[in-house]
């Protein structure tokens, strides 16, 4: 069964784990991914992730010797892109500055800034670009 858009854009809070070390470290076995996961669940259970993962597409596995050794199938910043552009579709009317505004609210107080004069730096950028 091929999987849905939806399927494949929402991942589980252990799914997103699992995701972010194979990110870190580009290829694991499942016992290596369930010695980097806090407060790990069973091998088992980290075995039916990955199978969950692979089925949404988002990793695949080889056969070494009698492991598996799974990877992710995007890099961390294509997965990125296609996480945030789901983001602003669904909640933001596909407006970045509704997107920027909700940010700013949530994090513009703890922002630095030298964060905040970056930022102002790439919409400067952005303009003369002509995006």
């Amino acid at each position: 069964m091929t999987p849905s858009i939806n399927d494949a854009m929402q991942l589980s809070r252990r799914e997103r784990q699992i995701m972010d070390l194979l990110f870190s470290v580009h290829r694991a076995t499942a016992a290596e991914e369930m010695a980097g996961l806090a407060d790990a669940p069973s091998y088992s259970a980290v075995r039916a992730l990955l199978r969950i993962l692979e089925q949404k597409g988002h990793i695949r596995h080889v056969e070494e010797g009698r492991a598996y050794v799974y990877m992710a199938l995007q890099r961390r910043a294509s997965a990125r892109q296609s996480a945030l552009s789901h983001l602003l579709k669904t909640f933001f009317d596909n407006s970045a500055e509704q997107a920027v505004a909700a940010l700013l609210a949530i994090r513009g107080e703890k922002m630095s800034d030298a964060e905040l004069e970056r930022m102002s730096k790439l919409i400067e950028n952005a303009k003369t670009e002509g995006r």
